[in-house]
């Protein structure tokens, strides 16, 4: 367990390998490349993409003739023949196979892992712990091992706030802006509100609710709208007639020039299944009408839903659970054809769907980024959770779990972000009532971030003993007011964070025998940040911002005393160290005096620690240097409260030192 009050310092030596694209585009586009360069030129290395063309061709492939000799050479362990002849079957899979024939995942994974190629077995360990309906115990351990590195420790959303409360005492790094913040009253009612969809300007919020009262026309779920006025979200109105209707609406999103809103409907006589997509048309008056399903080769006999378009609004993906899938409900898509009427649906595909449910998608008006929930992928918070897919040269990457500050225990739905990228919108239900959604807003945190896809890596090791040290690792934005969620280092000292490139970051690092590494980092454009070796370093001070003293007064106040607390507790944890304390002052008044003022300081400080712990006479240092030692020119009055200070350094305790006296 992390213990907030220690206080041992570290200095990183930082190794930066970096290559710029060149910017010869708009800024636009400029950003959609560097976002697909970036996965693209990382791609060999870190992700396998996986086809199976025949997915959406056939439901089931078997060919005796090609499996049996596969089972032949399998018997006679021939592994190198083995290898790619099962590797062309597997990849003429339908959907069916990977729930009958998931063994075969099994199997083409252990070969890869046998002959080295360590990335490719862990991508079908993934399809296999995605896709089987019975005991998997055996492949979780083989996935675990081999995804031990690179696996995400976060911080639990309760202890990050605790560390976010004791950052704001001793750092003059503003406290993140919160998160789970409800929308109000104006949006959500006593009944369920979900299915967000804000227009690119967002200055229209579209969501559904099953409230009821003179403002609901239907019976059970309606389509509202709210107008954001002064940045503020206005009460939520009804569309009415005809969107509208007797039947159950929701779910619903609109074209960039708001002349097209696609949505569900529900229970209706002109529907194919449970619930269907339909489209409208804004005709000229500003009313709505031309309502039109979409048609058979988009619905199914089952549940459509969902709807979302992708940047060129050529493509419209959405959620079904039809037969033929993977699990309870999978995400499919459909394009628009020459004609202007859209293609026959199909699957998204293994990586994306799971056994068990994927709904809600969305995707980003920007860039090739798909938001979507599910209860199947292989890191979950909670009930449902939200989930991000970056598409590279038309294939989807593993999705990414967009991490706890979105993602509780509770079910997360419906997740849907403004143009800009800055704010998130969605649903989701607390633990105890999971069935309740209201909607959610606030600042779009780093995990979620369309353009968090550099890589800022890094071992933390003792330069001594040369062991992983243990701790907790915070990313601090300091350009863009974006929150990351803290980790835990892993058991070998490393970690990793997707940042934005171009950005300016903090890292600061705590853990059970230090308080602090504080580093500022400069990513650039396709940069891969790597902390490769940590120096032990006693004498970086430690300026405690909040311990402050009256003017021209050396007694200790009541809000200085929890800091220094925390200093008494690291020095009882660590008895064969030593601390030296050293007062600042400005340079205004009589140098002498100054000299004075900050000796009776550090005193009274060294007084305090030494009477709280019971500390032995020795071990701490007092001294006050006035004037003489300024961090910076005092120029303005900002300057000069830098320069008033306190400073503490660690004394490296000597090789014999036992206990707390051999100094």
């Amino acid at each position: 367990m992390l213990r907030t009050g220690s206080l041992l310092f570290f200095l990183l030596s930082l190794a930066l390998s970096f290559s710029a694209a060149g910017q010869t585009t708009s800024p636009l586009r400029l950003k959609q490349r560097l976002v697909t360069d970036s996965l693209r030129k990382k791609a060999p290395d870190a992700e396998v993409f996986l086809h199976f063309p025949n997915l959406n061709q056939i439901p089931y492939y078997y060919h005796k003739t090609k499996y049996e000799n596969i089972l032949k050479l399998e018997r006679k362990k021939a592994w190198d023949k083995v290898l790619p002849l099962l590797a062309e079957y597997v990849g003429n899979f339908g959907i069916d196979n990977f729930h009958k024939d998931t063994k075969l995942l099994w199997r083409l994974g252990q070969l890869y892992e046998r002959m080295g190629q360590r990335e490719k077995a862990v991508a079908y360990y993934r399809l296999v712990l995605k896709h089987h309906r019975t005991d998997i115990k055996q492949v979780q351990q083989y996935y675990d091992s081999l995804e031990a590195k690179n696996k995400d420790l976060y911080v639990p959303l309760k202890y990050y706030n605790e560390l976010v409360e004791y950052r704001k005492s001793v750092s003059t790094f503003k406290p993140p802006r919160g998160v789970y913040t409800n929308m109000g009253d104006a949006i959500n009612s006593k009944a369920e509100d979900y299915g967000p969809a804000v227009h690119s300007d967002e200055e229209l919020f579209i969501y559904t609710s099953r409230r009821k009262g003179v403002k609901a026309t239907g019976t059970d779920e309606d389509l509202y709208f709210s107008r954001n006025e002064n940045g503020f979200w206005q009460e939520g109105q009804s569309f009415d007639k005809p969107i509208n209707s007797i039947y159950n609406e929701g779910s619903a999103c609109l074209s960039r020039d708001g002349k097209t809103l696609y949505f569900a409907r529900c229970e209706s006589p002109d529907g194919l299944g449970n619930c269907d997509l339909y489209s409208a048309t804004r005709l000229a008056d500003g009313s709505w009408g031309q309502i039109k399903n979409l048609g058979a080769n988009v619905n199914s006999r089952s549940w459509d839903s969902q709807p979302t378009l992708s940047p060129q609004e050529d493509t419209l993906y959405f959620a079904s659970d039809r037969l033929g899938g993977f699990g309870m409900s999978d995400i499919y898509f459909t394009h628009k054809q020459k004609n202007g009427q859209w293609a026959p649906a199909q699957n998204l595909g293994p990586v994306i769907n799971t056994r068990e449910s994927e709904v809600s998608p969305y995707f980003h008006p920007l860039y090739q980024v798909l938001y979507f929930s599910s209860r199947g992928q292989l890191l979950n918070f909670g009930d449902f959770d939200i989930y991000k897919a970056y598409r590279v040269n038309g294939r989807w990457q593993e999705p990414r779990n967009i991490g706890p500050l979105v993602n509780g225990k509770g079910s997360e739905y419906y997740f849907t972000i403004n143009a800009n990228s800055t704010n998130l919108y969605y649903a989701r239900s607390e633990p105890t009532d999971l069935k309740n959604l209201d909607l959610y807003s606030f600042p779009l945190p780093m995990e979620a971030h369309p353009l968090a896809v550099t890589k800022l890596t890094g071992v933390l090791t003792d330069s001594v003993t040369n062991k992983p040290l243990n701790g907790i690792i915070s990313i601090i934005d300091l350009d863009n007011g974006i929150e990351v969620a803290s980790k835990y280092l892993r058991e070998d000292g490393s970690f990793d964070f997707d940042l934005i490139d171009n950005s300016r970051y903090m890292m600061l690092i705590q853990g059970p025998d230090f308080f602090s590494i504080e580093n500022e980092i400069n990513l650039k454009e396709d940069t891969v940040l790597k902390i490769m070796t940590s120096l032990i370093d006693y004498s970086i001070p430690l300026i405690f911002k909040n311990l402050e003293f009256d003017e021209g007064k050396a007694e200790i106040k009541e809000a200085m005393k929890p800091t220094l607390d925390r200093i008494v507790l690291f020095l009882v944890d660590h008895p064969q160290l030593r601390l030296s304390i050293e007062g600042h002052t400005d340079s205004s008044g009589d140098p002498n005096a100054n000299i004075e003022l900050s000796q009776w300081r550090a005193l009274s400080i060294q007084k305090y620690l030494e009477d709280k712990g019971k500390l032995s006479p020795g071990r701490i240092d007092a001294v006050g240097k006035g004037s003489s030692a300024p961090i910076k020119p005092e120029v303005t009055l900002e300057d000069r409260a830098v320069n008033r200070r306190v400073e503490f350094k660690l004394i490296r305790p000597k090789e014999n030192a036992t206990g707390g006296g051999d100094w």
